[in-house]
C-alpha cells in the first residue's frame, strides 16, 4: 500500500467518524428524516452535476447499477435513517461505535453465510470484538442509554453489513463519482417516501443547522464516499476495510472534543479491544488472499 493510499485511508477514517457528531448536531434543529433525505438530494445534485463536468458517464456496467441501487438503499437510507433518528436520544460516540464494528460483522457473516474459512487470528479479532462492545455496552447501558435507540443502530449495522456483503467486488469500471451521486439520489427518493409517511418535518433554523448540514452533505455524504471507492479501486476491498480498525478512536474522540460526550475508562478500554479486533480480522485476510 503506497503512502497516498495510507493518507487516503486515514482521511477516509475522519471523515466517516465525523458523519455521527454532524447528525447529532443536525436532528436536535431539525426532524431527521427530513434532513437526511435533504442531504441526499444536495449531495446527489452535487455529485452528478461534477460528474458530468468531469466528462464522466451515466452508462455504468451492471455491477455499478447492482451496486448504486443496493447502497443507495440499504446504506443511505436504511442505515443512515434509523441511525439519524435514533441520535435524537442515542451519543454520537455510540453510534459511531456501534457502526465500526461492521468489518467483524461481514467477517462472522462471510464465514457463515458465504463459508469463507476464518484464520485464528480473524477468530480471535472476532472474540475481542465481541469482548469490547460488552464493555461498552454494560457501561452505557449501567448509565442509562436508551435501548430504542440502540435497537435503531443495530437495525442500521445489519443493513450497511448486508450492503457491504451484497456489492462486493462491484465497485470497478470507473465513473466513480457518478456512481457515488446516484447513489445519493436512490437514498433520497427512498428517504423522501419514508419522510411523507412517518415523519412531522420540523425545523428550527440556526447557525449550527446550517454549518452541520452544510459539512454533512459535503465532507461525510460525498467527499468521503467518493474516498472510499477510490481507495477500493486503488488498493482492493480488504486492505482498505483495513482503514476501519481506527474508526471507533476517531468516532469517540470527536464526539468528546465537540459535543462534550463524557468517555470513562470502560469506553476507552472496550474502543480499543474492539480495534484491535477489527485490525487482527482485517490482517488476518490481506494474508490469507497473499
Amino acid at each position: 500500500m503506497d503512502f497516498r493510499a495510507i493518507l487516503m485511508g486515514i482521511a477516509f477514517a475522519i471523515m466517516w467518524s465525523s458523519a455521527f457528531t454532524s447528525a447529532r448536531i443536525i436532528v436536535a434543529d431539525a426532524s431527521p428524516l427530513l434532513a437526511l433525505s435533504a442531504r441526499y438530494l444536495v449531495s446527489g445534485l452535487l455529485g452528478v452535476g461534477i460528474a458530468l463536468a468531469l466528462g464522466q458517464s451515466w452508462r455504468l456496467t451492471p455491477a455499478q447499477w447492482r451496486a448504486t441501487i443496493i447502497f443507495g438503499i440499504l446504506q443511505n437510507a436504511v442505515y443512515l435513517g434509523f441511525n439519524f433518528v435514533a441520535m435524537q436520544t442515542v451519543q454520537a460516540s455510540m453510534a459511531s461505535i456501534i457502526a465500526s464494528t461492521m468489518p467483524l460483522l461481514v467477517a462472522f457473516a462471510s464465514w457463515v453465510i458465504f463459508r469463507e474459512k476464518l484464520r485464528p487470528l480473524a477468530i480471535a479479532g472476532l472474540i475481542a470484538g465481541l469482548i469490547g462492545v460488552t464493555l461498552i455496552m454494560a457501561a452505557r447501558i449501567s448509565g442509562g442509554v436508551d435501548l430504542t435507540g440502540v435497537f435503531y443502530c443495530l437495525i442500521g449495522l445489519l443493513a450497511l453489513t448486508a450492503a457491504t456483503l451484497m456489492v462486493r467486488g462491484a465497485t470497478s469500471g470507473g465513473n466513480f463519482l457518478m456512481v457515488v451521486g446516484l447513489q445519493m439520489f436512490a437514498g433520497f427518493v427512498v428517504l423522501a417516501i419514508a419522510t411523507a409517511i412517518l415523519e412531522t418535518p420540523r425545523i428550527n433554523p440556526t447557525l449550527s443547522l446550517a454549518l452541520a448540514f452544510a459539512y454533512t452533505c459535503l465532507v461525510p455524504g460525498l467527499l468521503a464516499t467518493f474516498v472510499w471507492f477510490w481507495l477500493v479501486n486503488r488498493v482492493g476491498a480488504t486492505r482498505a476495510a483495513t482503514f476501519h480498525f481506527i474508526n471507533p478512536f476517531f468516532g469517540v474522540a470527536i464526539a468528546a472534543l465537540l459535543l462534550s460526550e463524557p468517555l470513562g475508562s470502560r469506553d476507552i478500554l472496550g474502543v480499543t479491544i474492539i480495534a484491535l479486533g477489527i485490525l487482527a480480522v482485517q490482517l488476518s485476510r490481506q494474508k490469507k488472499r497473499t
